[in-house]
């Protein structure tokens, strides 16, 4: 008997923790958000999940993308140029009745968003600022500050965050880019988890390159 028959995919509805705040999100197949997390207009791709007391804003995640524990995407930004950074210039609604929400100021920060690719792992307590772009497949270290963009496959770490190295060789990175197995249906994905963990990158290339299942 075909070992794939038996290997039928859970319940693809999203898992949110009851601690967790959401505000206009978008949520795939798969995804789970973790205790006390908070998302505000974020879009989360299949199978990613953020584990517990991480925030975004304004941020579109891939799929299969882990978010580590006290993390913070499109970190806070203030006005730094006005009379006052406090938020009562930009939100003083939340202290006067008769005032509401700078709507420009919103637009400003709405307009930083934040992309972040497949595959990618952003480490505990990491910082992510506004408007940067996390290529497919990369690594962010634990307590790191990102203040620019991160190409594919480059592990960074550090305050601000700098390359250590890639995880993967260019010509590997192009293959498994091109594999885009992130896209794959489920029955597929199943299928391919213990080459996943049994074999070598270039061998698992190798193999499912010319997969037509």
């Amino acid at each position: 008997m075909d070992r794939s028959e038996n290997l039928v995919p859970k319940d693809s509805e999203p898992r949110i923790h009851p601690t967790a705040e959401l505000k206009a999100c978008k949520l795939g197949r798969y995804a789970s958000i973790g205790e006390r997390v908070v998302l505000r207009e974020v879009t989360v791709g299949d199978f990613s999940y953020f584990e517990r007391h991480s925030e975004a804003i304004y941020t579109t995640i891939g799929k299969f993308c882990s978010i580590a524990s006290n993390s913070r995407i499109n970190a806070l930004e203030h006005p730094i140029e006005r009379l006052t950074q406090h938020k009562v210039s930009y939100r003083p609604n939340e202290y006067f009745r008769w005032l509401g929400v700078d709507a420009a100021f919103r637009e400003r920060r709405q307009a930083k968003a934040v992309t972040i690719g497949h595959d990618v792992w952003v480490g505990h307590g990491a910082v992510i600022m506004p408007g940067l772009t996390i290529g497919n497949g990369a690594v962010i270290g634990a307590n790191a500050v990102v203040t620019h963009n991160v190409p594919s496959y480059e592990i960074l770490v550090g305050v601000p965050a700098r390359p250590l190295r890639s995880r993967f060789t260019a010509a590997v990175a192009a293959r498994i880019e091109a594999l885009a197995w992130w896209d794959w249906p489920v029955e597929k994905l199943a299928k391919a988890v213990p080459d996943m963990q049994a074999l070598p990158i270039e061998a698992f290339l190798d193999r499912w390159e010319n997969d037509a299942i």
